[in-house]
C-alpha cells in the first residue's frame, strides 16, 4: 500500500493540499468575475465591447502560453517564494487596473499582472500537489483545479453588490488586496516533500509511475508527449467553445430567457455550469486513481460527446439545456486533473511543475479553436450545428484515443523505456 513515513508527514500534505486549494481560490476571481467590470471599464476608457475584450484573452495567453516558464521558476526558486508573488502580482493586476484611464493601462495592469500571477500560482500548485500525493495524484490536483474553479462562488455576490453600493474602483482596490494578502499568506506555507518523506511500495498495477524523472526537452522529444498535448487540445476546444459561446448559441436557440424554476435559463445554467465543472475535477480525479487514467478519460470524454450530442438535440427546451449544460462540464472540467496527473505518471516528478507547464499551453490553443476560430465557423455557416459537430467529434475521438492508443503506448513506455513503479489505490 501507498503510505506516508509516518502520521506527521501525513498531516502535513494534507495541510499543503489545504493551503493549495486556498491560494487557488484566490486567484480565480480575475477570470471568473471579469464580465462584472466590462461595461465599467468601456466606460472609463471609451473603448469598444471587444476592445475591451482582448484583456480576457490577454490574461488566458498569458496564464496558459507562458506556463512553462513559469514553471521553471518555480522548479528552480522553489513553490514557497513563486506562487507568493503569483498570488501578489494577481491580487496588484485589481488595484492597478482601478486607476487606469486607457485601454493600454487596462492590458498592462488587469491583462498583464493578474495573467501572469495567476498562471504562476496555477502550475506551480499543481506541480506540488503532484509530488505530495504520488498514490492520490489525479485527487489532489482535482481538489486545487476544483478551488479555482469555485473559488469565484465565493466573490461573485459580494463584489455585485459592493458595486452597487460603491463603484467598480473602490470594488477593485478593497478585493485585490484581500485577495492578493490571501494568496500570499497561503503561499508562505507551502513547500515540496523532503527526500523520504513520501513514501510508496510497488503493491498495485491500477496505476503505474515512471521512476526516472524526465528533463523537458526529453519530454518534449516524445510522440507520448504531443499524443497527450492534441488530446488536451481537443478537450479544452470544447469546454472554452460551450463557456465562451455559451450566451450566443442560447439566444439563437430561443431559451436564453426562458424561466425555469423561476429563474431565466442562461444565468441558472452558468450556476449550474459552474458547479459541476468544480465537482467533477477531485471525483474523476479519484476514480482514476483506482481504475487508471486511461479508462477514465475515456468514460469522462465520451459522457461529455453524449451529453452535447443530446443538449443539440433538445436545444429549444430550456430544461433540458439547463440540466444538459452541467452534465457537458462534468464530463469536460476534469481534463485539469486527469492530464497533469497522467503526465506526472509518465514522466517523473522532478520537473513536475515545468512539465505541465509545457502540456497547460494546449488550454491556450484551446481558447483560439473554441473562441474566434468557433464563432468563425459559425459566421460562415449561419449556424451553431456544424461548431457543435466538430466538438462531439473531437470529443469522442479523444476518448477513444486515451482508450485504444494512449494507453497500449504509455504500457509500451513503461515496459520498454522507462524504470516502473506502481502504486497501489489507498484503502478506503
Amino acid at each position: 500500500m501507498s503510505s506516508v513515513t509516518d502520521p506527521q508527514s501525513n498531516n502535513a500534505r494534507w495541510t499543503q493540499l489545504v493551503l493549495g486549494v486556498i491560494a487557488m481560490m484566490a486567484i480565480s476571481s480575475p477570470q471568473y468575475v471579469w464580465t462584472l467590470f466590462v461595461k465599467s471599464f468601456q466606460t472609463t476608457t471609451g473603448a469598444t465591447l471587444p476592445a475591451i475584450q482582448v484583456t480576457f484573452s490577454l490574461l488566458i495567453v498569458l496564464q496558459t502560453w507562458f506556463s512553462p516558464a513559469q514553471g521553471w521558476l518555480v522548479d528552480k526558486f522553489g513553490p514557497k517564494l513563486l506562487i507568493a508573488v503569483g498570488g501578489a502580482l494577481s491580487g496588484l493586476g485589481w488595484v492597478l487596473s482601478a486607476h487606469i484611464t486607457s485601454l493600454a493601462g487596462l492590458y498592462l495592469t488587469y491583462g498583464l499582472f493578474c495573467g501572469l500571477g495567476t498562471g504562476i500560482v496555477y502550475v506551480g500548485i499543481v506541480g506540488l500537489m503532484v509530488r505530495w500525493f504520488p498514490d492520490r495524484r489525479g485527487f489532489a490536483t482535482g481538489m486545487v483545479a476544483a478551488g479555482y474553479g469555485f473559488g469565484a462562488i465565493l466573490t461573485t455576490f459580494p463584489i455585485d453588490s459592493m458595486m452597487k453600493s460603491s463603484d467598480y474602483k473602490t470594488t477593485l482596490v478593497t478585493f485585490g488586496i484581500i485577495l492578493g494578502v490571501v494568496g500570499v499568506l497561503a503561499a508562505l506555507g507551502l513547500r515540496n516533500p523532503q527526500q523520504g518523506e513520501i513514501a510508496v511500495a510497488a503493491t498495485s498495477t491500477k496505476v503505474a509511475t515512471s521512476s526516472h524523472d524526465y528533463e523537458p526537452k526529453e519530454m518534449l522529444k516524445t510522440p507520448l508527449f504531443w499524443l497527450m498535448f492534441g488530446m488536451m487540445t481537443m478537450m479544452s476546444t470544447g469546454g472554452l467553445m460551450v463557456i465562451s459561446q455559451f450566451a450566443n448559441f442560447t439566444r439563437d436557440f430561443g431559451v436564453a430567457n426562458v424561466m425555469v424554476w423561476g429563474l431565466a435559463a442562461l444565468p441558472l445554467a452558468l450556476t449550474v455550469d459552474r458547479i459541476t465543472n468544480g465537482l467533477t475535477r477531485p471525483f474523476f480525479g479519484w476514480v482514476s486513481d483506482r481504475i487508471g487514467r486511461e479508462n477514465t478519460m475515456g468514460i469522462a470524454f465520451i459522457l461529455e460527446g453524449a451529453a452535447i450530442t443530446l443538449m443539440v438535440l433538445f436545444r429549444e427546451n430550456a430544461l433540458a439545456v439547463v440540466l444538459l449544460s452541467g452534465l457537458v462540464f462534468f464530463g469536460w472540467g476534469e481534463i485539469f486533473s486527469l492530464f497533469p496527473s497522467t503526465l506526472t505518471d509518465t514522466f517523473g516528478t522532478k520537473n513536475a511543475t515545468t512539465n505541465y507547464g509545457f502540456l497547460y499551453m494546449a488550454q491556450g490553443v484551446g481558447s483560439v479553436l473554441g473562441g474566434p476560430v468557433a464563432a468563425m465557423l459559425r459566421d460562415s455557416t449561419g449556424s451553431w450545428l456544424p461548431v457543435f459537430g466538430v466538438i462531439i467529434f473531437m470529443d469522442v475521438l479523444t476518448g477513444l484515443l486515451a482508450l485504444f492508443v494512449l494507453k497500449p503506448w504509455r504500457a509500451r513506455w513503461f515496459a520498454g523505456f522507462s524504470p516502473i513503479r506502481t502504486i497501489h489505490a489507498p484503502a478506503e
